[in-house]
């Protein structure tokens, strides 16, 4: 199960490569089902992962001068703010057993895995429904609210969940800001990498860390991204998009009957 943890890290890598976001939903789950680790701590080893994979997402497309840094400023702070607040007040505070549903004992982790597995399927869903429009390149910036607001919620869904929150912060950007899509995945793996490593770093000191682990899965996952990218000019990313959707879909249920039925 670990070889097979460490191939899943490639697979993370490559869709983040491929479409700018999506892979990050997985890093939980594989480290819980197939590196063992325990869920509270998983979210924060996926942090890291997702960081680094999007800081080098991030340095490639500021080569290619694909960022947007007024939305990143926008949205990025306000991001920082509720990933500190979630990671270092809230999460802390949950109970390790919180209640029980028949035979069902909901757990911390149980809690956590399946808001995860729900998470999952809405961003399943959303994949699977994108018809692929390009927006009008015409960029709206004064629409900071909606950008405040919307790095406000993404930000609190990092923190408590260790997703980097790209199938997420991508339409924001598309819809609100009216991004072209290569500029919404450029700024988007650049406010991922900001929230991502502050949230790791900001509660490191609560955790044990296995940093062999941690960093063989980020050098696999990071190496990944280039075989994404490399792909990415060949495979149109719509079709790769919804059938990562439908992939997505079916962890996220294999999560819900896992934790529901056999935890």
């Amino acid at each position: 199960m670990e070889i097979a943890g460490y191939l899943a890290a490639v697979l993370i890598g490559v869709s983040l490569g491929l479409i700018g976001g999506g892979g990050s939903i997985l890093t939980v789950p594989v480290f819980v089902y197939l590196l063992h680790v325990q869920p509270v701590l998983a979210t924060t080893y996926s942090l890291f992962v997702v960081g680094s994979c999007s800081l080098v997402g991030g340095a490639r497309a500021y080569v290619k001068k694909l960022i947007d840094f007024h939305v990143v400023l926008y949205f990025g702070l306000p991001s920082l703010l509720s990933v500190f607040v979630v990671r270092r007040f809230v999460l802390p505070v949950i109970p390790e057993y919180l209640f029980t549903v028949g035979e069902l004992v909901v757990t911390k982790g149980v809690f956590l895995m399946v808001l995860f597995a729900f998470l999952m399927l809405a961003a399943a869903i959303s994949m699977i429904r994108s018809n692929g429009r390009t927006p009008s390149p015409a960029i709206q910036k004064e629409r900071a609210g909606g950008l405040l607001l919307q790095g406000l919620l993404i930000g609190a869904i990092t923190g408590l969940l260790g997703a980097g929150g790209g199938f997420l912060i991508i339409p924001a950007l598309v819809l609100i800001s009216r991004l072209p899509m290569k500029i919404a995945v450029g700024s988007s793996l650049t406010i991922m990498a900001i929230s991502s490593f502050f949230g790791f770093f900001s509660t490191l000191s609560h955790y044990t860390i296995n940093w062999w682990q941690l960093l063989a899965f980020t050098a696999i996952a990071v190496l990944g991204i280039f075989a994404g990218t490399a792909l990415s000019e060949k495979i149109p990313g719509q079709v790769l998009k919804k059938g990562f959707g439908w992939f997505v879909m079916v962890i996220g249920v294999f999560i819900l009957v896992h934790e529901l039925f056999f935890s």
